[in-house]
Formats: C-alpha cells, sequence, structure tokens
C-alpha cells in the first residue's frame, strides 16, 4: 500500500482547480508539467479525462485559444470551482492543521 502516491492521486483535482482559479486558466500540457514539478506522474490519458470531469461538474469551462499558432483549450474555473476550492482549502487547512500538530504533540496519547 502506497499512502503517499494514494494521497497525491487524490490532490491532483485540486491542484488543477487551484491553478485554473489562480493563474487565469491552464491548457493540458502546461499542467502536467507543472503536476510533474510537484512529484505527480500523470499521462495524458488520465489528465484530459479529469479536466473533462471538472468540466461536467460545471467547475471549469474550456475555450480554444490560438497560442503560437497552435490551438489550445483553455481551462478556467468558473464560480461554483472558485466557490469548490475555497471549501476544499478549509478542509485541506483543518486536516493539515491537526496533522501538524500532531507532530507536535507525538507521543502524547488522546
Amino acid at each position: 500500500m502506497d499512502l503517499v502516491r494514494d494521497l497525491l492521486r487524490g490532490v491532483v483535482p485540486v491542484h488543477v482547480l487551484h491553478h485554473a482559479a489562480e493563474d487565469g486558466g491552464v491548457y493540458g500540457a502546461w499542467m502536467a508539467d507543472e503536476l510533474a514539478h510537484h512529484g505527480y506522474r500523470i499521462s495524458p490519458g488520465t489528465l484530459y479525462p479529469l479536466l473533462q470531469r471538472l468540466e461536467d461538474a460545471g467547475l471549469l469551462t474550456s475555450a480554444e485559444q490560438t497560442v503560437e499558432g497552435r490551438v489550445r483549450r483553455i481551462y478556467t474555473a468558473t464560480v461554483a470551482g472558485i466557490d469548490e476550492l475555497g471549501n476544499l482549502r478549509r478542509v485541506i487547512a483543518e486536516l493539515s492543521g491537526e496533522l501538524l500538530e500532531g507532530t507536535a504533540s507525538a507521543g502524547n496519547p488522546r
């Protein structure tokens, strides 16, 4: 069982949503590079269906743009996506706070 891998797999959609909201939009190849920079190994066959699921859920919207003669599909967060990202940040902050607090009080059973 690889818990780190499982955790990373679970936060990939959150990471995608974060960049789609904060960076004014992302495209697949850039997102794959960004995820690889953080240690996520994700294939296009996994990433593009994820982007489509986030769009189908109303969290992302996409449009084609021509950049340097190439057509790219740019994904941006919707209002619902930004709201959901806020919810996710609160949950992650609560969990990480509890986990990090646990390291400070290691050895103290509850």
